[in-house]
């Protein structure tokens, strides 16, 4: 591994609070190529990080920062989050920074806004070629961190009439990318009067997400 890559990692361990740092953590949104729209859902993170710093006492920098795939600043984040409804396309250098971020202890979060589902599978094997993403079982960490979800992930929107599923891909025995298909997590993350969800719905989605914070930060 090359100094520059020791040195993103480090400087990420640094934002991840490992060496004490005081700065507070912040969490990327990944924009990517393809046409689709990484830009789907504005309000979702800022929400999240605001339930996640008011209800878990996390202490993340409010605004989340975004960040294209191939860059090096994405080794300064913990968790980066990836939405949209239609095409994704990663580049060589793409596939190669987003691989050695997992490899390095970052957590990709993918969230399909209905549409983006061939899509991101065929990209994300472009990036692991020999694993397969598999569903993880309801008794799973990330289901039960600060709030318990003992049938998996919450409904939010109806698309094609499926339950909700949570993949996962796992490296070297660590999940390293947690993808929510039918599920519109994101969607349930957005202020209220986007989706016009029931407060109930908001909260559960609200929830599951803070449970995704959690387990990134006590892996």
């Amino acid at each position: 591994m090359n100094k520059s890559v020791i040195g993103f990692i480090l400087s990420g361990l640094i934002l991840f609070g490992v060496v004490g740092y005081s700065q507070p953590v912040k969490l990327a949104l990944l924009k990517y190529n393809g046409g689709g729209d990484w830009y789907a859902n504005p309000t979702s993170l800022p929400n999240l990080i605001k339930f996640c710093n008011e209800q878990l006492k996390t202490g993340i920098n409010p605004e989340p920062m975004t960040v294209e795939v191939g860059s090096s600043e994405l080794f300064n984040f913990p968790l980066a989050h990836l939405t949209g409804h239609g095409n994704v396309v990663f580049s060589a250098s793409d596939i190669r920074n987003l691989r050695l971020y997992l490899e390095a202890g970052g957590f990709l979060h993918i969230d399909d806004n209905y549409g983006m589902d061939k899509y991101i599978r065929r990209e994300m094997k472009r990036v692991f070629p020999e694993l397969e993403f598999v569903e993880l079982p309801f008794n799973h960490p990330i289901y039960h961190q600060h709030f318990s979800f003992e049938k998996g992930l919450p409904k939010v929107h109806e698309h094609d009439n499926k339950a909700p599923q949570g993949f996962g891909l796992i490296f070297k025995n660590r999940l390293v990318c947690f993808y929510t298909y039918e599920c519109d997590l994101g969607d349930g993350w957005e202020d209220s009067e986007v989706h016009n969800d029931s407060k109930e719905i908001h909260q559960k989605a609200l929830q599951m997400g803070a449970n995704i914070i959690s387990y990134v930060f006590n892996q």
